[in-house]
């Protein structure tokens, strides 16, 4: 039986995670859950688990406090934003397993978080992290020859840069596979999701930037693939279903059983790769230029993007501003040589108040 405390309850993540953990009551076992601010859903869900009010935390810093009192064998982070850093870092602290979906801490984080991080304690709960996870175990570390992450390419894939000035919040929210939150739902739009998940996909698996690529499918029935030395590629597939992913990192290395639904092969299936669109999408280039960069840029990129998806759905700028203000924040930045959490939270309220400042100019 392992022990999970659920952190983000309340959102897309956390609300999948608790109906894995209900349909498995005789492996998983609730013990804690955290919510941005929702008290009165999260208070339900405990009622629904027979949690106490001692096993809830409203807020992310009473989400890494709860990780360090209770006692549990595997964390949920579901937290969206940066401001899960905290409860990624209590949760190595204190030699928990870490099922990781707010990939923002990692990013943020990047090597405090790594040197923290015992192996094999961080287990990915993107659905495109942990399908390389899945296609890692066909052979060794110096076999591999790249990994293949896959972008959905969002409602707009195939726009032209002057279609996107003009789409709306209520396009961006409509994905055409996922049901995901606003920040999420508006990254994947943008791409900058995918920029995230590639230097994600760098500091899980050590791979450098330039062995680890970008391929449209619109289906999102292969998450990510890896390719080997010899050629060989091997794919993970199965219907879109976060369910899958979640309960794997709640059960790491283990599988559940019937977490969802698997590929009908009694029907004809067309599944399209394409190549991304660059030019028309600049923020995984830029986002592979600040991986390489290092230090406290992915901190910028992802700070400087939350203002501007803020500031889209507010009105205050146009979908294609989301770009131009992550770009120019990055360009502005320049980092300090030494890398410690107190840097990190420096340059993310840098950058930060750049962004607003570039968001009131337009």
């Amino acid at each position: 039986m392992r022990k999970v405390i659920v952190l983000g309850s309340t959102g897309s993540i956390g609300t999948q995670a608790l109906e894995v953990i209900a349909a498995n009551a005789d492996q998983l076992q609730l013990v804690g859950l955290s919510a941005f601010s929702n008290r009165e859903l999260i208070s339900q869900q405990a009622r629904e688990f027979g949690l106490s009010e001692s096993a809830i935390a409203i807020g992310a810093e009473e989400a890494a406090r709860l990780v360090e009192e209770l006692e549990a064998d595997v964390v949920v982070n579901g937290i969206t934003g940066s401001v899960g850093l905290a409860a990624t870092l209590a949760t190595l602290r204190s030699g928990k397993i870490l099922a990781l979906a707010n990939k923002e801490s990692l990013i943020v984080g990047g090597p405090l978080v790594k040197e923290l991080a015992a192996p094999g304690q961080i287990v990915p709960v993107d659905s495109e992290h942990s399908a390389i996870a899945q296609c890692l175990r066909s052979g060794t570390e110096s076999e591999v020859a790249k990994l293949i992450l896959t972008a959905s390419g969002g409602p707009f894939r195939g726009f032209s840069k002057q279609q996107l000035g003009d789409v709306t919040p209520a396009q961006a929210l409509k994905h055409p596979t996922w049901s995901m939150g606003k920040v999420v739902t508006t990254n994947s739009a943008s791409l900058v999701n995918k920029g995230l998940e590639l230097i994600e996909a760098h500091l899980l698996f050590d791979i450098p930037f330039d062995r680890i690529e970008v391929t449209v499918h619109p289906q999102s029935v292969v998450h990510s693939m890896v390719e080997f030395i010899d050629g060989s590629v091997i794919a993970q597939c199965s219907p879109p279903d976060m369910k899958l992913p979640i309960a794997l990192g709640m059960a790491w290395p283990d599988r559940l059983g019937q977490v969802s639904q698997a590929v009908d092969w009694t029907r004809s299936h067309t599944w399209v790769f394409e190549p991304l669109d660059e030019g028309v999408f600049g923020s995984v280039a830029l986002a592979r230029q600040v991986g390489i960069s290092g230090l406290t840029y992915p901190a910028v990129y992802n700070a400087a993007n939350e203002q501007a998806v803020e500031a889209f759905h507010d009105g205050k700028i146009r979908f294609t501003g989301i770009f131009d203000v992550i770009e120019e924040v990055v360009q502005r930045h320049s980092a300090s040589m030494q890398l410690s959490l107190d840097s990190v939270l420096e340059a993310e309220t840098w950058a930060r108040k750049t962004a607003d400042s570039l968001i009131a100019k337009h």
